[in-house]
């Protein structure tokens, strides 16, 4: 089984090409970032430009890496939503046209699903497992039960992490994409300087709040002498703040795991790429008895293979979707979850 898939949802143009033992037989990503580093964030009318300037040879070239004809592929599938509309209406219309030319069963993936169902492309992971989904538009705790059975046990009441490290490295003029930047800042500095909010921490359930941090770090600065602040002072205020952002993390991690029985504990997204994270949550894992998981970083961020594995996954399972399928700007995974800003929300 082959399926071609496609991701347009944010700011990555991408076309991979799958097969259902795991082999990624080819992957083509198209980074946006030098065309929404002006702008310290992603503009959605750039991003849905790129993608239609981007697709059809992004499309014939993983076909081509593949070494396979359209002919054969068994099924077509593409992130149907969340994300910005603009762009994903782009991939939706490509892949229905690839389907329909050439007589295959077309696949609306829900983007957070591909990123769900990763671990499984890359670790054989069996159900149910914890998942983490952590990025620049999600910040999400679901219990992982089956293809399409996802329970979801925190969400974040405003913003996601992703987004706070983009705002709050725009602040400090640490540059775009902001994960990287405040990483790389924060290894210069020192996280007591400056003492932040742990949001959350301690209150029951598994939700996240991060608005309330990044106006902490505004408020830090203007405390500051007035003029452009020293290199110290923003590794420093990228230290504070991101030791924050792990402390609160972790805090809803380990309320989750604590009443949780399943196979591993999996952790996705583009957030998931920041190793202070990553090693907090590794001994999170381990505390609790369950097997640490994290995909590869390529496959952390924004990608086609997870939605082309989310398609194998589910045509396995007998489903396809029609060609009027409608692309949607907010999806949820788990529609009975109780409503949140952050449940499905648009990649911001």
């Amino acid at each position: 089984m082959i399926v071609l898939g496609l991701e347009t949802s944010c700011d990555e143009t991408a076309a991979a090409v799958v097969d259902d033992s795991g082999l990624i037989l080819s992957e083509v990503v198209l980074s946006q970032f030098e065309e929404h580093r002006p702008y310290g964030g992603v503009v959605p009318e750039i991003a849905a430009r790129s993608h239609l300037d981007h697709i059809d040879r992004l499309v014939d070239e993983a076909m081509t890496r593949a070494g396979l004809s359209y002919d054969a592929l068994d099924a077509v599938a593409a992130t149907a939503g969340p994300g910005l509309i603009g762009g994903v209406i782009v991939g939706v219309m490509t892949a229905k046209a690839i389907a329909a030319v050439h007589g295959k069963p077309f696949l609306a993936v829900n983007h957070l699903e591909g990123h769900a169902l990763t671990a499984r492309l890359t670790d054989k992971v069996a159900f149910p497992y914890l998942l983490l989904l952590v990025s620049g538009g999600h910040c999400q705790i679901l219990a992982v039960e089956g293809v399409g059975r996802y329970r979801r046990l925190g969400t974040t009441i405003d913003d996601a992490a992703g987004e706070a490290f983009d705002k709050v490295a725009k602040m400090l003029g640490l540059g775009y994409p902001g994960g990287p930047a405040v990483q790389a800042a924060a290894e210069r500095g020192d996280a007591r300087r400056f003492p932040f909010p742990r949001p959350m921490k301690g209150r029951p359930g598994c939700d996240f709040s991060f608005s309330g941090l990044k106006t902490s770090v505004r408020q830090m600065v203007e405390t500051l002498p007035p003029g452009p602040l020293s290199e110290q002072d923003k590794a420093d205020l990228a230290a504070g703040f991101q030791a924050a952002v792990v402390d609160s993390i972790a805090d809803r991690v380990k309320r989750a795991l604590a009443g949780f029985r399943g196979t591993a504990f999996v952790v996705a997204g583009g957030v998931a790429a920041n190793s202070a994270l990553r090693e907090k949550l590794q001994a999170l894992a381990a505390q609790a008895g369950l097997p640490f998981v994290a995909p590869p970083l390529r496959l952390c961020t924004d990608n086609a293979a997870m939605i082309a594995w989310a398609g194998i996954e589910r045509l396995k399972a007998g489903e396809s979707d029609p060609l009027d399928f409608r692309p949607r700007p907010r999806w949820p995974l788990d529609p009975d979850a109780p409503k949140s800003t952050g449940a499905g929300a648009v990649k911001a």
